[in-house]
């Protein structure tokens, strides 16, 4: 009986070390390895060095549901850009708005901007669409209502298009939590500074393979339709790459958004944007095939699908860890796991993002990775997130 007790204790040992191994290996390749791989390929390719000047004509185009609340600063800036104005019209789509957006679309005097109505709602990707038909533009830009561009955005981007095989360029996100009172604020505004270095290292080795929803642009030529139940800002790029274009990413386009005002809301609206995602990500699975998409491959892979799956990984690497507390070392990394998630679970109650910005940082980290299995979860249920609700007052 000894000797059995002994063999099981031996084989849960190895069970644990093995799961803990592997799933402590998958999530430092996601957040640290992939990362640092990118960075010493990049320092081997000289810096591109891009030049304004070159001025196609653009159409912003940006699809709202019910923002009467802030459409119209949205259209103030917008129309203040630093672009020809002979170059540059403003396209605003309604998707079913019942609120005042559309009054107030229409106050507006200035002949670059435009107000059309979807037929009926069926949300942001069918939206643009139907919007894009209608541009005028040689390249078509698409921001969000509640986005705030830097005053020569367009310029920036515009001078990417030089390159004939640019099909796509992405600007770069700049989050600010307005108040101070976002829960989730610090953690979006870590993550989207560490997204955006990985575009920037992407895009100076070749291209990047998904862009920022809420400023980037597509050569209206190679602009491609897509179901509404699939997210355009990570599909969109991936299809000009399939009819060979670059996409690139420019950092001096810069957008300024507020982060969202409550843990709930970021959860809500992750879930709904991964499982577009993953369902857009399906609908090209030929550039999940290393052998056929090469590079496009790998970073899909690295970025996209093992970081979709890194809230597994880390269920692996605490329970792998719990079989082996008996080890000292083992005993210190699994408290550290476990407090490092009691203090997420505080942050839901207690404002400790107010003590310390830090603080916040695990409330986001837990938020969006369990965003992701719910995503998985709804992936395999069939569900399609096609509408949104506006969650900003």
């Amino acid at each position: 009986m000894t000797d059995l007790f002994k063999l099981g204790l031996t084989s849960w040992h190895g069970f644990g070390a093995a799961l803990f191994v592997v799933s402590f290996a998958l999530v430092f390749y996601v957040y640290i390895g992939y990362p640092a791989l990118l960075a010493a390929i990049s320092s081997l390719v000289p810096p591109r060095r891009i030049p304004t000047g070159f001025q196609p004509s653009i159409s912003v185009l940006i699809c709202a549901y019910n923002e009467a609340s802030g459409i119209r600063a949205k259209l103030e800036s917008t129309l203040k850009l630093d672009y020809p104005m002979d170059k540059f019209e403003v396209v605003v789509v309604s998707d079913g708005s019942t609120d005042a957006t559309e009054e107030i679309v229409q106050s507006f005097a200035d002949i670059r901007l435009r107000l059309m109505r979807t037929t009926q709602r069926k949300g942001k990707t069918n939206a643009q669409n139907e919007g894009v038909r209608t541009c005028k533009g040689d390249i078509v830009v698409f921001s969000d209502a509640t986005t705030v561009y830097h005053s020569q955005a367009l310029r920036y981007l515009a001078a990417n298009y030089r390159d004939p095989m640019v099909g796509a360029v992405s600007g770069q996100y700049q989050y600010f939590d307005e108040d101070g009172n976002s829960p989730t604020g610090a953690g979006t505004i870590a993550f989207w500074n560490y997204e955006n270095t990985i575009k920037r290292l992407q895009s100076r080795i070749k291209t990047i393979t998904g862009c920022c929803g809420c400023i980037y642009s597509v050569r209206k030529g190679a602009y491609t339709e897509l179901p509404p139940d699939i997210i355009s800002d990570l599909v969109q790029p991936l299809h000009a790459i399939r009819k060979g274009y670059r996409v690139v990413f420019e950092k001096r386009a810069l957008a300024y958004e507020a982060t969202t005002e409550s843990s709930q809301q970021e959860f809500k609206m992750r879930v709904r944007v991964i499982t577009r995602a993953m369902r857009g990500l399906l609908s090209v699975r030929e550039l999940l095939n290393p052998l056929k998409s090469g590079w496009v491959s790998f970073q899909l892979l690295s970025h996209k699908v093992l970081r979709w799956f890194v809230p597994f990984y880390l269920l692996g690497l605490l329970v792998g860890n719990a079989l082996l507390v008996y080890d000292l070392s083992f005993k210190i990394m699994f408290g550290l796991q476990l407090a490092f998630y009691l203090s997420a679970l505080l942050a839901l109650v207690i404002p400790l993002h107010r003590i310390s910005k830090v603080l916040g940082i695990p409330l986001y980290f837990c938020t969006i990775n369990i965003a992701a299995f719910v995503s998985v979860i709804e992936l395999l249920r069939g569900r399609k997130y096609v509408v949104w609700e506006t969650v900003r007052p």
